[in-house]
């Protein structure tokens, strides 16, 4: 035993302890009373001795299998610092790591008293904090459970305790266990050892990989190893079943804090395992860091969030995080469900609702008012009746149009928690987003039930449509949305008989997954007052009421019309895809309802705008009628706004800024962007230019700006509103968010302003109360004259002739960025490549003029977008892509 050549160890951390063992193994017979056992622990309590520092309680870590204390080595280190002192100590349990080899079989039970052995020999008593990972999640939780006078908290990183009735031990294990492999795989060589260590991403460093490997160089050390692997119960006739139904029961009754660190990309312990540990912990913290697996303390920095959650959580002085905003008054118009009761008894009941688009024009279905709340009624009570109740998390995959609109409000009304992951983040996104939420039921239709028998989506299967029943059984669907929503010998009442209480105001109601153009897309939570709030928020600000009739080419709006009284229609179009919508497509929707209000994305305007020569005068007709046109989801160039406008000469033209988090946040009509433009032109308002001006702020919201500093952060938390002081966007009102969905650490950051939300957005108030848009956080660019932030720069790009997206990036270290341009030209290039000399000058000469000095132009045939709203650039893998062409690699496509 070497310490000091274990990469991250302190060799005062190691030592050894002589424990007096109450195992049932050591004292069964009677020459074996008073059996000591010497483990080996990593325990930085001297070292915070000699520095004078006082703990401010013990963090117990116990690894699982393969591992050993090794594993918690960020975390002994991080316990020294005098900002946080806590004594952490790191054990090798008894058969592993460098603590002795005792030629028993210890099973789970053995490994909890042995576990509290050792704490008693060295005297612990409290507060301590349990971090565990893998099988000794298991075992710290039994510890914590047999020692709750002494616990403060429990951390939990990949783990497990409990395996469901019917459903086999991850393939893995099941191989590992086999009588063919197990002893070969697990002792007499290192396999197991060598396959857990390349679970972790990015590989280990192979130093670090020799130092996990130290403990367990031969077949004799690695009999622990071996043992650990047959300890595990694979169902019910197992010996160690009892003990760990014992610790999954007991975990139920915990009501210390809780902390869960996950790595997702875990082959053995899924989300599966997350999402039951969250069910016996529910006030548990849980942050998933995507991308990162099995060895998550490996794969991610874990020691500042655990810290972080030990000042805020379970010091003496704990600091909460900030807590609703004080001003999110309740919605004093009821439940978003609320109106669909309301005109179902009016005298326009039977009257259109929702409807659908045939692909060649024309309502294929529709409902009337009565008809849809009789819908949602009747569905909610077979729901309910199938054991969809409050809190039961559906994901919705679904098309937008009456089944959707039915299908969403109906599990509202029973308390279910719907989860909205659109086809629109690609398949890959798609499968991250439902694995994450980990659904317990999917509704779907033929192809999206498809996707989850192929993929293996968890969670039970309710088909739109009955199927046959040879489907049925390959698709693994319990019923369709036609059998629970027949109200069978009933009366068939639209009223609340047969139904669970109205959810209560603050109870969640929906998980809405965002767009993904800057990661993988997160999931906001909201409650119902938020739901109603931002309902309430749309009808204030834009005048939209019962009566309005709505073409939705925008899923998220097709859903909130009924809540709005709207008359809904989808047009014929691909939700996932924008820019299929035509002019023809959107005119025979508007047709279809006498549309007044529009919503498009800009990418499927574009389209429109595209497509306008197919309008056929009745087309044209129904386009003139429309009051109000709004696009969003992505910046809205004033030149697509002013050529909409001929295609829709009677409408007000808005173009709200909102994210998932918090819609909407802002609204601007075409005036006032035209206004804001000669305020900036002449220089007569403090504050206006450079940037995307967006408006002021909707009904009930405020605005506000954390100022960026030179290094491209905005670590400030003071509110700031003086004019033309650029910073991250801050926003509050009643409809933003309730938090980001098992993302601790990223909803802490983004409410670290007390009362307000991080948006993740930069830039600046105008003198007159307007917001402007100056880029992402992400996306800022420090190069070494200053700060960069880039819409300015783009917006001038873009007006010059045979350019048409533009992108701003920054190249090379932080600090000393080179300024590069990529823009898509009109005609599009035929291959990315560096700008042709005229086009380059050109470039430049519009930076300049925007403040922006640029070193490097490059052309691409299309700029990389997302899929959801085809209009966010990527500009963080464009950014990766410049860097590669300007270092003379290969262009390739960005």
């Amino acid at each position: 035993m070497v310490a000091a050549t274990w990469p991250g160890v302190d060799p005062a951390w190691s030592r050894e302890i002589d424990v007096p063992s109450t195992s049932g193994l050591d004292v069964s017979g009677p020459d074996r009373a008073g059996t000591r056992r010497r483990w080996h622990i990593l325990d930085n309590a001297a070292q915070l001795a000699e520095r004078g520092l006082t703990p401010a309680g013990t963090l117990l870590c116990v690894h699982g299998n393969p591992t050993w204390s090794y594993l918690w080595r960020t975390l002994l280190a991080a316990g020294t610092d005098p900002a946080h002192p806590w004594r952490v100590v790191a054990v090798d349990q008894l058969d592993m790591g460098f603590s002795e080899r005792t030629g028993t079989f210890r099973r789970l039970q053995d490994r909890i008293d042995d576990l509290g052995n050792l704490t008693d020999a060295l005297g612990l008593t409290g507060p301590v904090v349990t971090v565990g990972h893998d099988w000794g999640g298991v075992i710290s939780l039994g510890w914590a459970l047999a020692h709750q006078d002494r616990l403060a908290g429990v951390v939990l990183t990949n783990t497990a305790v409990h395996q469901p009735a019917g459903v086999p031990i991850p393939a893995a294990l099941r191989l590992a266990l086999h009588p063919a492999v197990h002893r070969w795989g697990t002792t007499t060589s290192d396999a197991f050892l060598r396959v857990t260590h390349a679970l972790a991403h990015p590989a280990l460093d192979p130093a670090v990989r020799a130092a996990f490997m130290a403990p367990y160089r031969n077949a004799r050390r690695r009999a622990g190893v071996g043992n650990f692997v047959a300890d595990i119960p694979a169902d019910a006739s197992h010996p160690s079943y009892p003990a760990l139904t014992a610790v999954a029961e007991g975990v139920r009754g915990l009501s210390v804090p809780a902390l869960m660190l996950w790595g997702p990309r875990d082959p053995i312990f899924s989300d599966r395992y997350l999402k039951d540990l969250v069910g016996r912990l529910p006030h548990a913290q849980v942050h998933r860091f995507e991308g990162a697996g099995h060895l998550v303390a490996e794969d991610r920095n874990i020691a500042d969030p655990i810290f972080t959650w030990l000042a805020e959580q379970v010091s003496d002085a704990p600091t909460a995080e900030p807590a609703a905003l004080a001003a999110a008054e309740a919605a004093g118009t009821g439940p978003l469900w609320a109106p669909l009761t309301v005109l179902a008894s009016g005298p326009d009941a039977d009257q259109t609702a929702v409807a659908e688009m045939a692909p060649h024009g024309g309502a294929s279905r529709s409902l009337s008012w009565r008809e849809l709340h009789r819908r949602v009624t009747d569905l909610a009570r077979g729901l309910s009746g199938a054991g969809v109740t409050a809190g039961t998390r559906v994901s919705l995959m679904v098309p937008p149009g009456v089944d959707l609109t039915v299908v969403l409000y109906a599990c509202l009304r029973v308390g279910a928690v719907v989860v909205v992951a659109d086809a629109g983040l690609g398949l890959r996104g798609l499968s991250r987003a439902v694995r994450g939420a980990t659904p317990d039921v999917l509704i779907g239709i033929d192809k999206a039930l498809a996707t989850a028998a192929a993929l293996g989506w968890e969670a039970r299967r309710f088909s739109v449509r009955d199927l046959p029943a040879a489907r049925r059984r390959i698709l693994g669907v319990e019923t369709s949305l036609e059998r629970l929503g027949d109200p069978g010998a009933g009366d068939g009442a639209a009223d609340d008989a047969g139904l669970p209480p109205v959810p209560a105001a603050d109870s969640p109601a929906a998980v809405l997954f965002t767009s993904g153009s800057t990661g993988p897309a997160k999931g906001v939570r909201y409650t119902h007052r938020q739901l109603a709030a931002m309902r309430d928020t749309l009808a204030a600000t834009l005048d939209l009421r019962p009566g309005t009739r709505l073409v939705a080419g925008f899923a998220p709006f097709a859903l909130l019309g009924p809540a709005l009284g709207a008359v809904s229609v989808t047009p014929d179009m691909d939700v996932t895809r924008p820019r299929t919508l035509t002019a023809r497509a959107l005119a025979a929707a508007a047709a279809a309802i006498g549309a007044t209000v529009v919503f498009a994305s800009p990418a499927a305007l574009r389209n429109v705008l595209a497509t306008r020569d197919t309008l056929t005068p009745e087309g044209r007709q129904a386009l003139d009628a429309v009051e109000l046109l709004l696009s969003a989801g992505a910046p809205v160039p004033r030149s697509l706004l002013e050529d909409l406008q001929d295609l829709v000469p009677a409408a007000e033209l808005h173009t709200p800024y909102g994210m998932t988090e918090a819609l909407p946040v802002t609204d601007i009509n075409l005036a006032q962007i035209r206004e804001a433009a000669a305020d900036a032109a002449a220089g007569t308002v403090p504050g206006a230019g450079n940037g995307i001006c967006v408006g002021r702020a909707v009904h009930g919201a405020e605005l506000a700006v954390a100022p960026l500093v030179a290094d491209g952060t905005a670590p400030g938390n003071r509110p700031v509103t003086d004019a033309g002081v650029t910073g991250e966007i801050l926003v509050r009102a009643a409809h933003v968010k309730d938090s980001y969905d098992r993302l601790w650490l990223t909803q802490r950051e983004s409410a670290r302003t007390a009362g307000w939300h991080r948006t993740g957005d930069v830039g600046h108030l105008d003198a007159a109360g307007r917001l402007w848009v100056e880029g992402r956080m992400a996306h800022v660019v420090t190069a070494p004259g200053g700060v960069v932030t880039p819409v300015g720069a783009e917006q001038a790009i873009e007006a010059l002739s045979g350019v048409g997206l533009a992108a701003v990036v920054g190249v090379g270290p932080a600090g000393t960025q080179a300024v590069a341009a990529v823009v898509e030209t009109v005609p599009a290039v035929r291959k990315a490549e560096p700008a042709e000399p005229g086009l380059a000058g050109r470039v430049r000469a519009a930076a300049r003029q925007a403040g922006v000095e640029v070193s490097a132009v490059l052309a691409v045939p299309a700029q990389p977008t997302d899929i959801r709203h085809n209009a966010k650039i990527d500009r963080t893998r464009l950014a990766r892509w410049a860097g590669s062409v300007l270092a003379g690699g290969r262009p390739g496509t960005p």
